[in-house]
């Protein structure tokens, strides 16, 4: 349940400006904790058992949010997120205090919603990819941020909707709009702020989709300057609910110019179901492929994820990798819930995933429990 603040923002307002506006702040946060054992932890082929991983399911966060009627339908808007380790209580980002968001906008439902500051990468949220990338977020198109869930193995698809700042931008402007027909448009630009070379570190990304009565189809396209060199991604995918299934699909195409080791092309394909019944149950299942062509290799021999600065790289390989997953849910109510949860990852030829340390495959199960307030 989210904490809302009206009647003292409402005050201070006053106090301030002399003129009362309609204004609300809320406070709201999640906790994720999950107790995990994985497989090939290590250079020597280890299980790694215990609170050691992030969150499954959702980064742990608090924020606060906030509106402030302008009259004429216009609404003045904010939003400052912070995440954290539960398994620690760490920070999630050693310094940075506000490093999900840190935004300010405006809404309208004539011009839509236009954020600027620091906020998701706009090719990852359910306006675009978000809806169908796995099955664990929103269903239908909306202008909220959100989408992917936040397990290393079965999350990787995020990276090609990433930006030059990774799956968040920096310094970023985003408009977002549904129309009244279903259509859905958004379009993101990130500021490099690199003197005398204005291209380098900007991103510029543009979405569109359909809201249909028990369809919702998207997709997106992305280009981003890391140092000197073009990141390109686009993709297109889509879900489709009826009764208690709700089956996601979606393609990714990528390419990343990497100077003298020439240019990388990926496909990625991904598909997943989510069952639904009445009661407290849920299920899910899926399955995604990421094929890399040419792709740099970081310092460790290990292949560099999607929109990752290639210049020190020396070397490049080409490989599948593939990562099949389910979960089984069971909700206390709307806010709480516990979970179990496996995936399974295997390589093909020449990928060579970090996590698991050199090695071609990687188990991991899961128990855990979500909370929101």
């Amino acid at each position: 349940m989210k904490t809302k603040f009206t009647a003292l923002a409402l005050a201070a307002g006053a106090i301030c400006s002399g003129q009362a506006h309609a204004q609300s702040v809320t406070l709201y946060g999640l906790i994720d904790t999950t107790l995990s054992t994985i497989s090939n932890a290590d250079a020597q082929g280890h299980r790694l058992t215990g609170f050691h991983q992030p969150a499954w399911f959702s980064g742990n966060r608090w924020g606060l949010t906030g509106s402030e009627d302008l009259g004429g339908g216009t609404k003045a808007i904010f939003k400052l997120e912070s995440e954290f380790q539960s398994f620690d209580g760490a920070m999630d980002t050693p310094g940075v205090l506000f490093n999900r968001d840190a935004w300010v906008g405006l809404q309208n439902e004539t011009f839509g919603k236009l954020t600027f500051g620091r906020q998701d990468a706009l090719a990852r949220d359910p306006i675009a990819s978000g809806i169908y990338a796995d099955p664990y977020g929103s269903a239908a198109i909306s202008t909220e941020e959100g989408g992917y869930t936040n397990n290393n193995n079965f999350k990787q698809l995020v990276f090609y909707a990433g930006s030059a700042t990774g799956t968040r931008m920096n310094n970023g402007v985003v408009w977002k709009k549904i129309f009244s027909n279903g259509l859905t448009a958004g379009a993101g630009y990130q500021f490099g702020e690199v003197p005398g070379n204005p291209s380098r570190g900007t991103t510029e990304s543009v979405t569109l989709g359909y809201n249909g009565t028990n369809f919702h189809v998207s997709g997106f396209y992305t280009q981003a300057k890391l140092g000197d060199l073009w990141h390109r991604s686009y993709s297109v995918g889509g879900n489709y609910v009826w009764g208690i299934v709700r089956a996601n699909a979606g393609y990714f195409h990528y390419t990343a110019d990497q100077g003298a080791l020439g240019m990388r092309r990926d496909d990625a394909y991904t598909v997943s179901f989510k069952v639904a019944p009445a009661g407290a149950f849920d299920y899910e299942l899926g399955y995604q492929m990421m094929k890399a062509g040419n792709a740099a290799l970081n310092a460790g021999g290990f292949t560099l994820n999607a929109f990752s600065n290639t210049t020190a790289s020396t070397v490049t390989d080409s490989g599948r990798k593939n990562t099949i997953y389910g979960s089984i849910f069971y909700h206390f109510s709307k806010r709480t819930e516990v979970y179990l949860a496996a995936d399974y990852m295997f390589l093909q030829k020449g990928y060579h995933a970090a996590q698991s340390n050199g090695f071609s495959h990687q188990s991991e199960f899961a128990v855990g429990m979500r909370t929101r307030f």
